[in-house]
């Protein structure tokens, strides 16, 4: 791409698109699954916009190129950055601080030099691609310094920065060494997107204290008159695509496979998720377990579906816990299953969409119980694909999307009874009260799409740059 030309530039861990190499050895590009990418594609096509990443292979340095219609800008990365940048700081240290210390953050300098040394190159090669006065939205946790750097070399850009995991308390964030560095790398952006008001709250709290700038509700105001605004916008998905995806009759037809393949059970319990500690796997898996043990439920008429898809397996949490998973299923099996006939059916691999899609339609109850979860889009992919009103969703009070998804059984994925209670009764719901909850959870979701949530963080980045005289006066 010739420098300074894109109006929109997005700017994230990885491109939007994954390798595919034919047999023949020859290379193309398909695509990612994923609503951002379907969400921005229109503004980016729209706007001539750039999307800057890494490709997902390190120690290659590829020329920019095109793909579909969008312009990307491989980000390279070596093999020993993506130990320390990626599995290092970003999953071994800010993942686990984020997500409520579920396993313990490990805090390395070494990490964190190589995170700075990272994130200035997405700054540098954003400097370079962005036209004058454009507008850029930075992604995610791997990239909290780039807003700044982005700033300090071109402080005429609209800088954005969107959060896409939880944003800790005070005093778990209190932990991190270099927290003043998080702090003043992501007042960089115009605009920091929360899932969450308690997180935006969070950072507004955390700016005052730490860093010593003055705050006024949802308002940071910096020493040299810019103002830096905090909000939350609750992610969402491609609610319409995936209706559109559960009518098709192969999904039909094969979510009636999917039911016949196991047994034809009268209830289908479902779980989808990377395999992540924050998941709750365990949690779920030893409820769903207990009821099948206490008689509550007989194994003759409920299986439980357990998608877990790979993750982050060179990390040493995630391979304990893939062991984990396994003997833990293996136990259940072994101690109440019989032949032709097994409580836990745990499948480790990824599937497209279509193959999801029709995994919700074979659902009767749909587990989602992650321990902590910026926003969990499976629970809105699960209702979105229910368009005839029938289905049960489980949902954990600690995922984002629990604020928004009133109508779902929610529970505390710590509390075993509480969920086992609550698995019984959306096991056990009738046609009736299906309906009347399902509605509701489909209003909200079909209402509340992606297309929304970009459009309504992008106005608020483009609209006019708040000034220190416009404003309340500021907390000191």
């Amino acid at each position: 791409m010739a420098k300074n030309t894109a109006e929109f530039v997005v700017i994230a861990n990885r491109l939007p698109v994954d390798r595919v190499v034919a047999p023949d050895g020859t290379t193309t590009w398909r695509t990612s699954p994923g609503g951002l990418v379907t969400a921005l594609e229109p503004v980016m096509r729209r706007e001539g916009g750039a999307w800057i990443g890494w490709h997902g292979a390190p120690d290659e340095d590829l020329k920019p190129f095109e793909h579909g219609g969008l312009q990307l800008e491989p980000v390279p990365l070596s093999e020993s950055e993506v130990v320390e940048y990626y599995e290092g700081f970003s999953n071994g240290t800010l993942w686990p601080l984020y997500h409520d210390v579920i396993a313990p953050p490990s805090f390395h300098r070494e990490w964190w030099e190589t995170y700075v040394r990272v994130n200035r190159r997405f700054a540098e090669r954003a400097a370079a691609v962005a036209a004058p006065d454009a507008v850029v939205w930075v992604q995610d946790y791997q990239l909290q310094l780039v807003p700044a750097m982005l700033r300090e070399l071109r402080p005429d850009l609209r800088i954005g920065f969107f959060l896409h995991i939880p944003f800790p308390p005070t005093e778990l964030f209190q932990q991190l060494p270099w927290r003043k560095e998080i702090l003043e790398g992501l007042l960089g952006a115009d605009l920091v997107g929360f899932q969450q008001n308690g997180a935006a709250q969070n950072f507004i709290r955390l700016v005052r204290q730490r860093v010593g700038h003055k705050t006024h509700r949802d308002a940071v105001y910096l020493p040299d008159g810019r103002v830096v605004m905090a909000r939350a916008y609750p992610i969402s998905i491609d609610a319409a695509g995936f209706e559109e995806m559960a009518r098709r009759p192969e999904v039909i037809a094969r979510a009636a496979e999917i039911r016949e393949s196991l047994g034809s059970p009268k209830v289908l319990v479902l779980g989808i998720d990377r395999l992540d500690y924050t998941k709750g796997l365990r949690q779920r898996i030893r409820a769903f377990g207990e009821l099948i043990t206490d008689g509550a439920v007989h194994v003759d008429d409920a299986v439980f579906v357990q998608v877990a898809t790979p993750s982050r397996e060179r990390v040493q949490q995630y391979k304990l816990l893939r062991d984990d998973i396994d003997r833990l299923v293996g136990r259940l099996n072994g101690d109440v299953g019989r032949i032709g006939q097994q409580p836990v059916t745990y499948l480790h691999a990824s599937y497209p969409r279509e193959e999801m899609a029709a995994f919700y339609r074979a659902a009767d109850v749909m587990v989602v119980t992650p321990l902590r979860d910026g926003m969990n889009l499976v629970a809105k992919e699960y209702v979105a694909c229910r368009y005839d009103d029938r289905g049960s969703l489980v949902l954990s009070e600690f995922a984002g999307a629990a604020a928004e998804l009133k109508a779902a059984y929610q529970v505390n994925p710590y509390d075993i009874n509480g969920m086992k209670a609550a698995l019984l009764e959306a096991i056990k719901a009738g046609p009736k009260e299906q309906s009347r909850r399902m509605k509701s959870l489909r209003k909200q979701v079909m209402e509340n799409d992606i297309d929304l949530w970009a459009n309504g963080f992008l106005s608020d980045l483009n609209a006019e740059p708040t000034t220190h005289t416009k404003r309340t006066r500021p907390v000191e």
